[in-house]
C-alpha cells in the first residue's frame, strides 16, 4: 500500500473518478479503503483502488508517463473512440462468450483525466472483475486463448476507420525507421571506438548487415498496396490478455495506450514473437533460444478463428514475414540502444542490451529455420469465413 502523504494524494486523485463507478464509492457513503501498486508495466504507474461502501468496488488508477506519451489527451481520445466503437459493435453483433472492454471513468467535470498542479496526468479505468493475466504461455490451450484474444480485438475494430485515431507515437512499429536510427548510431559508434569488438557484438553487426532488407518487407508491401493500415494494438504481449479466473478463457485485451493506425502484422508478429519464446527476452542462454511451433499453432488457430472475418490473401502471405520482421526490429532496437550507451531501455549492466539483441537475433534464426513448418500452420488455418468446421 502507498504510504503517508503519497497515500493521501492517491486517495484524493482516485476520488475524482470514484463518483461515476457507483454512489457507494463516495466519501459520504463509504471511503477509499485501499490503494496498491498493480501490474508489471514499466511505463505508466498503475494502482488498484478499492472502495468500501455498500459493497466493495475496485478500479484502476494510472499516472501516464508523459515522457513517452507527450500528448496524453490524444491517448485518451483514442481510447474512448476505441471503447465506444467496440461496445456499439458488441451490441449489434454480440459474441457467444464473455468479452469485456475497459471503461474510461470520467471526473464530475466530464473529463477523462485529472491533471495535478505540478502537471501529473492521471486517468482511471474500470477493473475487469474475476480476471487474471499471465507473463508467459503455459500450455497450447492457453496459447489458443491468447490468439483468440488478439483476433477478437482486431475483429471488433476491423470496421473502425484508422484515420479516426490520432498518431500518438510517430514511427512506432515502422521497422525502416528503427533501421535508419541504427545506421546513424552505428556511424557515431564507429567514429568513437576502435575496431576491437567482442565476438557477440561482431555477431550482431554481421547479423544486421546480412538482413538489412528484412526491415523493409512490411512497409514495402504496404506501399505496393498489398497490405493496408488498420487499427493495431501496438503491444499484444501475453500479459495484456486477461483470462476469466473460472473458465480460463480470454475475456479482454488491456494496455490500450498504443492503439492507433498501423499494420496488424506488427501485432500478429509481436504476439507470436513473445508468446513462442518460452525462454523469455531476458535469458542469458541466448544460444538455446527457440521459436516453439506448437505454441505458434495454438496462437494462430485462436487468432485466425476471429481474424479470418477480415484478412485478405495477401495478409496471410505476409504473416510469416511479420514474425521475423518484428523480432528483427526488437533486436535492432536493443542493439541500437547498446551502441548509443543504453539511453532508452533500462539495463542492469553494461552488456544487458547486447544480450537482449542476441536473444532476438537467435530467435529470428530459429524462425527462419522453421519457415516451411510455420507457413504450413498459417495456411492450415487460413480458411474462409464460411468454413463450417474451424477446429
Amino acid at each position: 500500500m502507498a504510504q503517508n502523504n503519497e497515500l493521501d494524494e492517491l486517495i484524493a486523485i482516485a476520488q475524482k473518478f470514484a463518483w461515476q463507478l457507483a454512489p457507494e464509492c463516495q466519501i459520504a457513503n463509504g471511503q477509499i479503503a485501499n490503494v496498491k501498486s498493480f501490474g508489471s508495466g514499466n511505463i505508466n504507474d498503475t494502482f488498484l483502488v478499492s472502495s468500501q461502501g455498500i459493497e466493495v468496488k475496485s478500479f484502476v488508477l494510472q499516472r501516464i508517463n508523459t515522457n513517452v506519451f507527450s500528448e496524453p489527451k490524444l491517448v485518451m481520445q483514442n481510447m474512448r473512440i476505441y471503447a465506444d466503437h467496440v461496445r456499439d459493435r458488441l451490441k449489434k453483433e454480440p459474441l457467444d462468450r464473455r468479452w469485456e472492454v475497459p471503461q474510461v471513468l470520467l471526473t464530475e467535470q466530464g473529463l477523462d483525466y485529472w491533471q495535478t498542479e505540478n502537471g501529473e496526468f492521471w486517468r482511471s479505468l474500470s477493473f475487469i472483475a474475476g480476471s487474471q493475466s499471465f507473463d508467459a504461455i503455459a500450455s497450447t490451450t492457453q496459447a489458443l486463448e491468447v490468439g483468440y484474444g488478439l483476433g477478437t480485438f482486431h475483429h471488433l475494430v476491423s470496421d473502425l476507420a484508422p484515420e479516426r485515431l490520432a498518431d500518438t507515437l510517430a514511427g512506432f512499429h515502422i521497422t525502416p525507421r528503427y533501421f535508419w536510427q541504427y545506421e546513424k548510431v552505428m556511424a557515431k559508434y564507429e567514429a568513437k571506438h576502435d575496431a576491437k569488438r567482442s565476438p557477440e557484438l561482431n555477431y550482431c553487426l554481421q547479423f544486421v548487415a546480412d538482413r538489412k532488407g528484412l526491415a523493409h518487407i512490411l512497409e514495402d508491401a504496404k506501399a505496393a498496396g498489398k497490405l493496408r493500415s488498420r487499427i493495431m494494438h501496438g503491444d499484444p504481449k501475453v500479459n495484456n490478455i486477461l483470462f476469466d479466473k473460472q473458465t480460463q478463457l480470454a475475456v479482454s485485451v488491456i494496455d490500450l495506450d498504443t492503439v492507433k493506425s498501423g499494420l496488424v502484422h506488427y501485432d500478429i508478429g509481436d504476439c507470436l514473437r513473445s508468446g513462442c519464446n518460452i525462454a523469455g527476452e531476458e535469458t542469458e542462454q541466448w544460444e538455446s533460444v527457440q521459436f516453439e511451433t506448437e505454441l505458434c499453432q495454438g496462437i494462430l488457430q485462436g487468432y485466425l478463428s476471429m481474424a479470418r472475418s477480415f484478412l485478405t490473401e495477401y495478409d496471410y502471405v505476409y504473416i510469416y514475414d511479420a514474425i521475423r520482421v518484428i523480432t528483427f526490429e526488437l533486436g535492432l532496437r536493443f542493439l541500437t540502444d547498446y551502441l548509443a550507451g543504453n539511453i532508452y531501455f533500462h539495463v542492469k549492466y553494461l552488456e544487458h542490451n547486447l544480450l537482449r539483441s542476441l536473444v532476438q537475433f537467435r530467435l529470428v534464426e530459429s524462425i527462419e529455420a522453421q519457415e516451411s513448418v510455420i507457413n504450413k500452420i498459417i495456411w492450415t488455418y487460413a480458411k474462409t469465413p464460411k468454413s463450417p468446421d474451424f477446429s
